[in-house]
């Protein structure tokens, strides 16, 4: 493995390890040794991906799945995963997934609950308990 893939590679895994936190690029960089501007170019070449859209196509997956699995409310997934405002990560998240949250939340969490309770089997009584 060449020593810019594994570098994209480490970097990656740096960033879903503390992707719960107030990230910018500048911070990567740091991490990485390398300058911002630089660090975007060996990034670009590595994944065709732009870093700054990596990490924020990432914290909006995971703001997606905790959408249709928890309860949290919208300001607390905003502030939790680095976004200014609500307002913020509501234009961010509308724009990648067509939806606004509290829509995706809507449409999903009732398909993801559904799903869930299709799954549970009843168990089947023996007959020496159907027969007390």
């Amino acid at each position: 493995m060449n020593h810019r893939k594994e570098l994209i590679i480490n970097l990656i895994a740096w960033i879903n390890r503390n992707i719960q936190s107030p990230m910018k690029i500048d911070d990567v960089a740091a991490k990485s040794g390398y300058s911002k501007w630089h660090l975007q170019r060996l990034f670009f070449a590595e994944t065709g991906q732009n870093l700054g859209q990596f990490i924020r196509d990432r914290k909006l997956s995971l703001i997606a799945e905790q959408l249709i699995t928890s309860n949290e409310s919208l300001i607390s997934l905003a502030m939790k995963y680095g976004f200014d405002s609500q307002q913020s990560l509501t234009r961010a998240f509308h724009k990648k997934y067509q939806l606004p949250p509290h829509k995706y939340r809507k449409t999903f969490f009732r398909q993801h609950f559904d799903d869930f309770h299709t799954d549970v089997k009843p168990r089947k009584s023996s007959p020496a308990s159907s027969s007390r």
